[in-house]
């Protein structure tokens, strides 16, 4: 039982510190803490150093000033070591408030008064010398004055420990402030930043339980708005494309059920008795099985085209030449149904390198289209020209012509703009392989067209390289 409520708990309040916002918070926290706390540091170390070098300054002044008038007026040392014992216990001057001690020698280095007895007398070292303050009085030296560190001496209660412990405090106090606000500004800062990673964690998850589509809110013009902006994206073209796949999919089982249909009816029929077989049946028989076979080479170009996998053997050909066998290879049924088909390739174009089957595939399904919907009288024609950079082909007839609401999905898969096209053994794939196939070689497609004028399809492809014209 308890075990049960400790896994229901770690369900529901998963572990903070896998959260990106405690990360962020944590980290804002650590950078401000240790800001502040360098930024302390500092502050306390360069006042402390300021104030001890006020004070030892101060308090160096008025020492060196007695020690020099004491010597201006008894000429000698004599006697010293009892007048500061006088100063220093009675009444001590003000800049001997903390009783500093010190050393004081004569200018040979000999050691007249000390805090230490014991070194009265004895010569100062060179390092003592180093650090110890020459005495002057009119140009000649008259003794040394080795004063003990301040910070060494500090003594509790005094004016100054309290001065520093003021400064300490209000040192650690603000150390304090900016690390609490810096947990406040990190807090406000994390939730913005992960704000919108959350509601793409939702979308996704979302999304991936089958709800297509989703949107998220785009909330800043930075990295994260523009991951915003691209999951939103994707996220149309996912539900466009599961949508689409989905009718295709509905429209591959509509098309494959006719012709098995009409197959299953009729072997059924020859099976039980019911009907004897004769040459018209195994025509139609023949004719539901190509139908069948024209829509899997279909969509297994499509997929090869869609995985990259097409085979192309590419060449470079002349436009021309190939404008010249689609004309041949449907000028008579042009001339059965009493149209016009035209090949209009005037002066020198430059060869496009593409596969010459491949690309009669695509101007068959065109050709055949135009034938489809230009009434008798009417023309087809085929044209190439170029530009500096690329080689136009087109096919342009001006027959029945495409609704403007039609355009934009032509070129989908099973898409029709006539209905009755299904019925003529018809895939609806044409279009959409022959752009798959001039994608796959390297160029691109339009269509253009006017209800009852005519459309037409120009096709773009770049020039060869090694072709400077």
């Amino acid at each position: 039982m308890a075990l049960a409520i400790a896994l229901r708990l770690k369900k529901n309040f998963p572990d903070p510190m896998r959260s990106i916002t405690t990360k962020l918070i944590l980290a804002f926290l650590l950078v401000g803490i240790s800001g502040s706390l360098m930024v302390s540091l500092i502050i306390w170390q360069r006042t402390r150093s300021a104030f001890d070098q006020f004070v030892l300054t101060r308090e160096q002044q008025g020492l060196l000033s007695l020690l020099l008038l004491y010597y201006q007026r008894r000429g000698s040392w004599d006697g010293i070591e009892i007048a500061i014992q006088e100063f220093r216990d009675p009444s001590p001057p003000p800049f001997m408030g903390q009783r500093r001690p010190f050393t004081l020698a004569d200018a040979n280095g000999v050691v007249l008064y000390s805090s230490d007895a014991q070194q009265i007398g004895k010569q100062l070292s060179r390092s003592e010398l180093r650090r110890a303050i020459a005495l002057e009085l009119s140009g000649r030296r008259v003794g040394w004055v080795v004063i003990t560190p301040f910070r060494q001496l500090l003594q509790p209660g005094s004016i100054e420990e309290r001065f520093l412990r003021t400064v300490r405090s209000a040192t650690v106090l603000s150390a304090l402030g900016a690390s609490i606000l810096a947990l406040v500004l990190g807090s406000l800062l994390a939730y913005g930043l992960t704000r919108t990673l959350h509601e793409l964690k939702g979308a996704a998850l979302d999304i991936a339980q089958g709800k297509y589509g989703r949107q998220v809110n785009v909330r800043s013009k930075d990295e994260l708005g523009e991951l915003a902006h691209a999951f939103n994206q994707m996220s149309l073209q996912l539900e466009s494309a599961i949508r689409a796949r989905r009718q295709m999919t509905a429209d591959i089982a509509h098309d494959l059920r006719s012709p098995l249909t009409v197959i299953q009816g009729y072997t059924e029929a020859l099976s039980d008795g019911k009907l004897e077989g004769s040459e018209e049946v195994y025509q139609i028989l023949h004719q539901e099985t190509q139908h069948l076979s024209r829509l899997v080479d279909d969509l297994r170009l499509l997929s090869l085209a869609d995985a990259g996998e097409l085979p192309l053997a590419l060449q470079p050909i002349e436009p021309k030449v190939l404008l010249d066998r689609a004309q041949a290879r449907f000028q008579i049924q042009a001339e059965q149904k009493q149209v016009q088909l035209v090949v209009d390739a005037q002066g020198f174009i430059s060869p496009i390198r593409v596969d010459s089957e491949r690309m009669a595939q695509v101007l068959d399904n065109l050709i055949q289209n135009a034938l489809r919907y230009t009434a008798p009288g009417g023309t087809i024609w085929l044209r190439a020209r170029q530009t500096p950079q690329q080689v136009i082909l087109e096919v342009s007839d001006n027959g029945a012509g495409i609704a403007a609401q039609d355009l934009p999905r032509i070129f989908d898969r099973f898409y029709r703009a006539d209905p009755s096209r299904s019925q003529n053994g018809e895939s609806g794939l044409g279009l959409a392989i022959v752009k798959s196939l001039i994608e796959a070689q390297g160029g691109s497609i339009t269509v253009t067209s006017v209800l009852g004028q005519g459309t037409t399809f120009t096709m773009f492809f770049p020039k060869e390289k090694s072709d400077t014209r």
